[in-house]
């Protein structure tokens, strides 16, 4: 029987996030390795673990997995969460594209510079009401269905409900006015997978503070040293 996946990146959100939530949603349990120090990155990209010299990784089924969407992928199509044929997939490709784009803009606010987090904050705003949930909020109207594709749950669903949690973190007003949405985030937080991910005490990182960002810069000290900017913190 194989063991459960393990998952390598620092203890807070990133990009591991999004992996976490699709595990989860699939009722899959994992276990993670944090990396805390400098020498915890040097031990994982020296024993050849991060093909790129970059994480997120995940050890799964006997292959150690990086790059993000690689990962999702595979998580998706092991678990039945990647439609039914490649015109399924290429619409939950478009869709999880979409919450990629508007996730990417929350996923670095932090390391904005003070001066320039209200204006990014603004700009997510105006970019989330005015073009993305319009977009997804249309996608359900056009069918009438429950979930985004094939009328099943799939990784576009988890990906996107995760986005609209951290769209409430930023401003609570902000799904208002997109009722489908509204009912899609409560449809796939009352699985009970996804419900269980959502309590107290789960594997569910919370909103990155100070202290989580200070941490994970001087963790990964040696990543931007070798990899390029500091986007690939994250």
């Amino acid at each position: 029987m194989a063991g459960k996946p393990i998952l390598h990146y620092f203890n807070g959100r990133g990009r591991m996030e999004c992996i976490r939530w699709l595990l989860a949603a699939a009722g899959v349990e994992f276990e993670e390795k944090f990396i805390k120090t400098p020498e915890d990155l040097d031990k994982l990209t020296n024993d050849g673990s991060l093909l790129f010299q970059q994480v997120p990784m995940v050890e799964i089924d006997g292959m150690k997995l990086v790059q993000t969407r690689a990962i999702l992928n595979y998580i998706a199509t092991k678990y039945n969460l990647y439609g039914k044929d490649a015109k399924e997939r290429a619409l939950m490709d478009m869709y999880t594209e979409g919450v990629a784009d508007l996730g990417e803009m929350i996923l670095l606010l932090p390391l904005r510079p003070p001066d320039e987090q209200d204006a990014e904050v603004a700009s997510i705003k105006e970019k989330s009401t005015n073009r993305y949930l319009p977009a997804f909020e249309k996608v359900l109207k056009s069918h009438g269905q429950d979930y985004l594709v094939g009328n099943k749950l799939s990784r576009a669903d988890i990906q996107l409900v995760e986005l609209l949690y951290c769209l409430e973190e930023l401003d609570p007003s902000l799904l208002a006015n997109f009722p489908l949405l509204k009912a899609l985030k409560t449809r796939v937080s009352n699985l009970p997978t996804v419900k269980k991910f959502l309590q107290p005490g789960s594997q569910r990182k919370p909103p990155m503070d100070e202290k989580c960002l200070e941490e994970t810069k001087e963790g990964f000290q040696v990543l931007i040293r070798q990899a390029g900017p500091p986007r690939t913190l994250f």
